[in-house]
């Protein structure tokens, strides 16, 4: 692996501050050592050193971080701003010694005080910012803006604690506060004097001022403070550092003093409570009403805030409020800050007092809108009465829109009320609600997908009538991963191949990958590249020993499934081929010529009972397998518990086989899929999500395909759906449902998995018994094919080879040229 710094980053070599040499960066640890964490040598712990070389880092970035804020507020150019709830950033300091091209310098200085550099990257806690793949997919955004020198801002929630850690208990998922914030951040820099304040409840008065305008004023309940959290995001061996910033919510008040010398002392604080709950925790459970109006004014909250920023921003360029979209193009990630079209709308109008048809023309000009998800449920609505009594005014706001749109629409269909009703950003059936999806879609001038399959199902279903309205509007983007975090970074052994068979250049432009084509059927390669494997695959089974006391062979076939754990994904399926291979294996050992060891991880969401019991049935099916002597060298189940950014480190890169095996139509990208094939496993999966264009860039010999396509699967549903005929027909499938249903994994209790099987049997959503033989007859070819050294390598080689496309780079650059209009500034140091 490439470490050192290019000649495009040439700070002094001798500053404790900035210089990158083994010296200069020595004398900044003991400094930061002493001057930040107040410890001499001889009594620091290693989390003292992890904090001072840390700090020793960061102090690097932010030379590079001052020259890019300079840069950007001297120049007249348009700056990406990120909106997302999520920002799944990982561990910061190996992806920023690696990005500094120094991590060969700090394993040397760290060597020379004693310390190991790898023990103190594990020291690092996960940041709790973040949940799945659309907060992973955020950061990988951000590291690619940066990369590629894209001006441009992160704006989200400074979580004070995460969504949870996941601890395994009994075989059941257990959630556990996640206090990633107790030994505090190195990364962070707090600015107390950047805030802003966003209103909540309360009432609206209406007047017309001297000037004969309709005016509009909000009388809140209550503010909220929301302080500037920022976080330097560095690019690759450039000198390119933006801002990652992030919304902690305060009181305007956080101490009554009346109240304390009255003797009321819990009303003296009561405001700070309430006010610092919004940036408490990620994703709170939304079942009851508390949860949902929390989960509200967090999402108002932080656009709120940064839309205010950009204006700021702007007042201090000079530069006048109708210019705000040529100078911001902002990117809604998915519904959560949705709300951005109205409270942008209010900005303008309401403060900015700008007429309504220029205020509409600066937001749809500034907004565009990713559509993460084609499943009803997360498509989020909002009940006009709690956001009424939440947001009073953007609701108002949010009624003008859709009076004029409706107008717009009964002039263009004239008579076509069906198609009004349909379209209205109110959805009056049942209780009335507030589309989000359709107000990002209104508000936005562009509307994209996060893959080809996805983005034409898109335009195809939940969004029909708006590509039938505005076709120009829509367009796809492929979701990427960073190859620097995911490869370079956790995969060291394969970089340093990479490296020497096709040059280091692939970490910037991934498509140089396709190079190694000319490698596929080399045998020495194949040694090299399987030695390599076999490596990662020995850190894997150290760390499964480590964490869940399970021994698993490193020689055996690493087949993995980590992601969230939910229906449409299919985990469950996944477990029904395992007892049918296990039932198999019972009855003859020889059979099982491949040794496999199945690796599952990923997260319920605390009030989804049936992914949680998803969760006990591999753990209920491990505890059988794993203990049954029959099965030794032949067949293991694991369970990861609290799979994250860390643990996908050694994970990715440990995979032989990537199981992406969603019902077809229901995943709209993935991005763990790409991660797996980088590091050379091969996926089996179905044709859904970018799957699809996984297997076109890889070739179909090169990916194990099965199931239902889309298009098969609604024909399926139009027809009447039987799940128990599939059972009726296949006597392996009944035995398997069978034991569940007796108990034979969860020790006899003939009750826990009955919801499961009940589920699968009467209703089955996602089609899993429908898709099971076809899932086992891959799995067969599976087997085949790693009984084939030379032909399992092969396709390995080629999934590397032919991942370019995967890279986030070229996600943002197509954002870039496409959507943001927005072009590549070099930052040069003084």
């Amino acid at each position: 692996m490439t470490t050192n710094p290019t000649s495009d980053v040439t700070p002094s070599a001798g500053s404790a501050r900035t210089g990158l040499s083994v010296d200069a960066l020595r004398r900044g640890v003991l400094d930061n050592l002493i001057c930040l964490q107040a410890r001499p040598p001889s009594i620091a712990t290693p989390y003292d050193w992890y904090m001072a070389l840390s700090y020793s880092v960061r102090d690097r970035m932010l030379a590079r971080w001052a020259a890019t804020v300079q840069n950007y507020v001297v120049r007249d150019l348009r700056v990406a701003c990120y909106l997302s709830a999520e920002f799944l950033i990982g561990p910061q300091l190996g992806n920023n010694l690696v990005n500094l091209g120094i991590e060969d310098n700090a394993r040397a200085v760290m060597q020379s005080l004693g310390q190991d550099l790898d023990t103190l990257l594990a020291l690092e806690e996960e940041p709790g910012l973040g949940n799945g793949g659309l907060g992973r997919l955020a950061a990988c955004y951000l590291d690619s803006l940066a990369t590629l020198q894209i001006p441009s801002v992160g704006y989200g929630i400074r979580y004070e604690f995460g969504i949870f850690d996941q601890e395994i208990r009994d075989g059941c998922q257990v959630e556990v506060t996640d206090k990633w914030l107790q030994k505090g951040n190195p990364w962070e820099i707090v600015r107390p004097s950047v805030c802003y304040y966003a209103a909540f409840g309360g009432h609206t008065e209406k007047w017309t001022d001297e000037q004969g305008r309709f005016r509009v004023r909000w009388m809140p309940a209550r503010m909220v403070k929301g302080v500037a959290c920022d976080t330097p995001m560095l690019g690759f061996r450039v000198n390119t550092c933006n801002t990652l910033r992030l919304w902690k919510s305060e009181a305007i008040e956080s101490f009554d003093l009346q109240d304390f010398n009255a003797g009321d002392y819990y009303q003296a604080v009561q405001e700070k409570v309430i006010s610092e709950t919004l940036s408490k925790v990620l994703y709170p459970n939304d079942e009851p009403e508390a949860g949902k109006r929390l989960r509200l004014a967090q999402q108002y909250f932080f656009v709120s805030c940064s839309l205010q920023d950009m204006l700021r921003i702007l007042d201090l360029k000079g530069v006048h409020v109708s210019r705000f979209a040529d100078m911001f193009a902002v990117q809604l990630n998915d519904t959560h800050p949705s709300i951005a079209v109205a409270e942008l709308m209010r900005l303008l109008v309401d403060v900015r007092l700008l007429p309504w048809d220029e205020a509409w023309d600066i937001t749809c000009r500034t907004l565009a809108y990713t559509n993460h998800t084609l499943l009803p449920e997360a498509l989020e609505t909002w009940g006009l009465r709690l956001f009424g009594r939440l947001l009073p005014r953007p609701l108002e706001i949010i009624y003008e829109i859709n009076h004029r749109f409706l107008d717009d629409l009964r002039r263009k269909y004239p008579g076509d009320e069906a198609r009004v009703a349909r379209m209205s950003l109110i959805d009056e059936s049942g209780e009335k609600k507030i589309r989000m999806a359709y107000l990002s879609t209104i508000g936005s001038h562009a509307v994209n997908g996060v893959a080809a399959l996805h983005s034409t199902l898109l335009r195809q279903t939940v969004l029909h009538d708006f590509a039938e309205l505005w076709p120009e509007r829509f367009d796809n983007v492929t979701n990427g991963v960073t190859p620097r975090r995911f490869l370079l970074l956790s995969n060291p052994g394969l970089a340093r191949l990479l490296d020497t068979t096709v040059g280091d250049g692939w970490v910037t432009d991934l498509t140089q990958l396709r190079r190694l084509e000319a490698y596929a059927d080399h045998a020495a390669f194949h040694e090299q590249w399987r030695a390599v494997k076999h490596a990662n695959k020995q850190v894997l089974a150290e760390q499964i020993r480590h964490v869940t006391n399970i021994d698993v062979d490193p020689d055996a076939l690493f087949d993995i499934q980590v992601k969230r754990i939910h229906e449409y994904k299919r985990q469950h399926l996944n477990a029904l081929y395992i007892i049918t291979l296990y039932q198999r294996l019972r009855r003859n050992v020889e059979h099982g010529a491949v040794p496999r060891c199945f690796v599952f991880g990923g997260k319920a969401a605390p009030g989804y009972a049936m992914a949680k019991l998803m969760i006990r049935l591999i753990t209920g099916i491990a505890e059988v397998v794993n203990n049954d002597p029959a099965m030794h060298g032949r067949l293991k189940v694991v369970f990861f518990p609290d799979f994250n950014v860390k643990n996908a480190q050694f994970i990715y890169p440990a995979a032989d086989l990537s199981e992406q095996i969603s019902t077809a139509g229901k995943e709209a990208s993935g991005t763990g899929n790409m991660k797996f094939m980088m590091n050379g496993a091969i996926t089996i999966g179905t044709l859904d999500g970018a799957n699809v264009e996984i297997r076109e860039e890889a070739g179909d010999e090169n990916f194990f395909l099965f199931g239902l396509t889309a298009a098969q699967v609604e024909r399926v549903r139009r027809e009447g759906y039987r799940p128990a005929a599939h059972v009726e027909s296949n006597a392996e499938l009944r035995e398997v449902l069978d034991l569940i249903a007796g108990g034979q994994f969860s020790r006899g209790d003939h009750h826990v998995f009955r919801p499961l099987v009940d589920n699968l049997l009467h209703a089955d959503p996602f089609l899993v018994l429908a898709d099971y033989a076809d899932y086992v007859a891959c799995q067969e070819r599976v087997s085949a094919a790693w009984l084939d050294p030379a032909r399992w390598t092969r396709m390995s080689i080629l999934n590397t080879a032919r991942s370019g496309k995967f890279s986030s780079d070229r996600a943002i650059a197509e954002y870039c040229e496409r959507i943001w209009k927005i072009s590549p500034v070099k930052i040069a140091l003084e």
